[in-house]
């Protein structure tokens, strides 16, 4: 079987460059473009077996090169995935209407790729079906092997295992607790069976049957009653370890990682309802309301990501709610500072984070290439999280987003000298690379 093919449209060479080498791992071949124009052209020659496309970009956007590729019928088969960072179940809505199998975000993990691969059928099973037969087994080895499975998981958590290894698990898991309580139960009912035709109770007699049963029949049913109950019970204990032990897991899976603020979600909380309970005490006190105010809520943003996506669009949601609740006339501005990282790789394959070893020196570039792209894409979320404030608050409150000074810092950059290394000078990059939300 011939390899497989994928076109990536997108105009970040950066971006283009990071799925590419991801897909390249799975043995897909490549091709990318840099606009749905060029897309449009490659395809009246070839025929990738997927898509990757970006939303926003110049001349032609991605929706509208999804619903051109899909009212084409020589191209109309050919599963398109939208790449971007567009989030939210309106845009999912609005890609899958016009054609797109999906929506993978611009800050894409390789496990989400191979997720895609396997379900368009793109890369080959990774196991064999066995036998359905499965040996008997006693639910405390069952158990064993639960608890076996929990402790053989990495002590850094279950981040890296995947949603389909943890269904496979769970799956087998399943079907052995099934598996072994059937054995249990045909067994108990066989040897109650069995009692029964042996006893004169039931045994086929010409004569008149004795006034009194002989009482150990009576046993014998209550000890086989007492055997199903015990067996129910062992059942029960099993099925809630198995729960307990998929919602451990579960959680350790989903865990957010929320990115280190400066000045803790809470104090901004407590701070906002300083304002709102001074301003509504006295008008006197607005001098001290702005000075309060005006004291920033800081968010680091890694390198790379998109700063009004991810923990800090769920913070920015309760700090909004919190407005919304306490009636809040003013405005919020949220300003983005791009750090300057020490980066390797050329302008036309993409730049990527310096190894921490790597001297300072040998840095290809210092900055942030990709910092005002980033800076300038609002998520439909955010949009739609502002419109909500705007129309709840009936637009007292005015939203405005802002750029950053890179010379702005909040932590200065190392000194330069000879044993000065990538790591020590991202360390301080990454800090610098922040959001600040004001309130005025």
């Amino acid at each position: 079987m011939g390899a497989k093919r994928a076109l990536i449209v997108d105009d970040s060479k950066s971006a283009r460059l990071f799925l590419s080498r991801i897909l390249v791992q799975h043995a897909i071949e490549v091709e990318t473009v840099e606009s749905a124009e060029e897309a449009i052209e490659f395809l009246s020659d070839h025929r990738p077996d997927v898509i990757f496309m970006d939303h926003q970009m110049g001349g032609m956007d991605g929706l509208q090169a999804v619903k051109l590729i899909k009212t084409n019928p020589v191209t109309a088969t050919i599963p398109i995935m939208m790449y971007t960072s567009q989030e939210g179940e309106l845009y999912l809505g609005q890609a899958r209407a016009l054609g797109a199998v999906g929506v993978i975000p611009k800050q894409i993990k390789q496990a989400d790729v191979s997720k895609v691969l396997y379900e368009l059928h793109l890369l080959p099973e990774r196991r064999t079906r066995e036998a359905s037969g499965m040996e008997p087994t006693t639910l405390d080895a069952l158990a064993e092997a639960a608890v076996a499975a929990e402790r053989s998981m990495p002590a850094s958590g279950v981040h890296g295992i995947s949603e389909a290894a943890l269904r496979e698990q769970f799956a087998e898991l399943r079907r052995a607790l099934v598996a072994s309580i059937e054995t249990q139960s045909d067994r108990i009912v066989a040897d109650f069976h069995a009692m029964l035709r042996d006893t004169p109770l039931f045994a086929t007699t010409s004569e008149t049957p004795p006034r009194d049963p002989h009482p150990w029949a009576w046993v014998v049913a209550s000890i086989a009653l007492v055997v199903a109950l015990a067996s129910a019970m062992l059942w029960w204990q099993d099925a809630r370890l198995h729960r307990t032990l998929a919602t451990e897991i579960a959680a350790l899976r989903y865990a957010p990682r929320i990115p280190e603020l400066r000045v803790p979600e809470e104090a901004a909380s407590k701070s906002l309802s300083k304002i709102t309970a001074s301003g509504a005490a006295s008008r006197g006190a607005d001098r001290a309301t702005t000075r309060a105010a005006e004291k920033p809520v800081v968010m680091s943003v890694p390198y790379g990501d998109a700063p009004l996506s991810g923990p800090r669009l769920e913070s920015i949601r309760q700090l909004f709610h919190r407005l919304m609740a306490q009636k809040f006339r003013g405005s919020v501005d949220i300003r983005s500072f791009p750090g300057r990282f020490c980066l390797v790789g050329n302008a036309a394959d993409g730049y990527s984070l310096a190894p921490d070893e790597l001297a300072y020196s040998r840095c290809d570039t210092v900055g942030n290439p990709d910092a005002v792209e980033l800076a300038q894409r609002e998520p439909l979320s955010f949009a739609n999280l502002v419109g909500e404030l705007r129309n709840a608050t009936r637009n007292a409150v005015d939203v405005r987003l802002l750029a950053g000074d890179a010379a702005t810092t909040l932590v200065p950059y190392p000194e330069i000298s000879s044993s000065l290394t990538a790591g020590e000078w991202n360390r301080a990059a990454n800090t610098n690379n922040r959001v600040e939300i004001r309130l005025r």
